[in-house]
């Protein structure tokens, strides 16, 4: 491993971002809670993360067996695909999954399945490589407002669909603050400006649906975070404009969608030309190029997800 590796953010309230190295550096990261003597893990990444994390622990002092919870947002593998794996290496954790999700970890036949289907077989290979599942007793299914206590801090799983019908936020009501999973989209650093993180829904295939992201959104909002944690990528604040520029820019993306109707290669031009106009108006200076570099698989991911939307909608 790299001298360099694992890349560690340290925030406030013991909350420590490891970049997972997913794709490129600053793209995924798994979240690391520590209260007193305890820890907990929100989200791991893909399989090829679970060393890091390991070491991430390593670094912060914390020893495996005080990991209480492994907290999952959802089963997407670029957020749980090292969750079996690293569960074996977690003698004490417990893994906190949503309902529909937990048959995937329990056994992720289907999910392996799907999500070669999107990617194909040999980016699938080189992303994600050998799915392990959960053992069913090492798991909490998680229900809506169901609360959990590390060292007298309270986390509570709020379930968010929009994203994926199996999604939920966790609330960290020590922090004031929220692990959104993708509720929050997607707010690369690279892009953050004078005027603060810039934001982008992300509509992945297949269970995207704008009405009910909105309430998500608005539900998490509710709780009156100070900052928000996404995977993709870690801390933000600003939690009020994000969420006003999250609710315009999924309009935004429903207009896209219907105007491009199943026609992928039209709705990726137009999420392309969306953001690259967004971008400018928040300030962002970086030329074309270099956001397409960024972008591109997420205008590609997200064209995608819209399709399957509207002939969702369609019956």
């Amino acid at each position: 491993m790299s001298e360099s590796l694992p890349r560690l953010t340290r925030f406030a309230d013991g909350i420590t971002a490891v970049d997972t190295e997913y794709v490129r550096p600053q793209m995924d990261a798994a979240h690391v809670v520590a209260s007193g003597l305890r820890a907990a893990i929100v989200d791991t990444g893909p399989n090829t993360a679970v060393p890091l994390i390991l070491a991430a622990l390593a670094e912060l002092r914390i020893d495996r067996d005080a990991v209480e919870f492994l907290f999952l947002t959802h089963v997407h593998l670029d957020h749980a695909g090292g969750a079996g794996a690293l569960m074996r290496e977690l003698p004490r954790a417990t893994a906190v999954v949503h309902p529909r999700g937990a048959p995937h970890m329990i056994d992720p036949a289907k999910l392996i399945a799907g999500t070669r289907a999107v990617y194909g077989d040999a980016l699938y290979a080189s992303l994600y490589g050998e799915i392990l599942p959960i053992a069913r007793e090492r798991m909490v299914i998680a229900q809506d407002g169901q609360r959990f206590e590390l060292a007298g801090r309270t986390f509570e799983c709020v379930h968010t669909p929009g994203h994926a019908l199996h999604h939920q936020a966790i609330v960290d009501h020590g922090a004031v603050s929220i692990f959104t999973g993708d509720t929050f989209g997607i707010s690369y650093r690279e892009f953050d400006t004078v005027n603060g993180p810039w934001i982008m829904p992300t509509t992945t295939p297949t269970q995207f649906d704008p009405g009910q992201l909105k309430a998500s959104i608005v539900r998490l909002m509710q709780f009156r975070p100070r900052r928000l944690y996404l995977t993709h990528y870690s801390e933000v604040a600003q939690c009020a404009r994000l969420a006003n520029d999250m609710y315009e820019a999924i309009d935004d993306f429903v207009r896209i969608g219907r105007a491009a109707g199943l026609d992928q290669a039209r709705a990726r031009g137009a999420l392309r030309t969306w953001a690259h106009g967004s971008l400018r108006d928040h300030g962002c200076t970086m030329n074309i190029d270099s956001i397409d570099s960024i972008l591109d698989k997420d205008f590609e991911l997200n064209a995608a997800g819209l399709a399957a939307w509207l002939q969702r909608e369609a019956g």
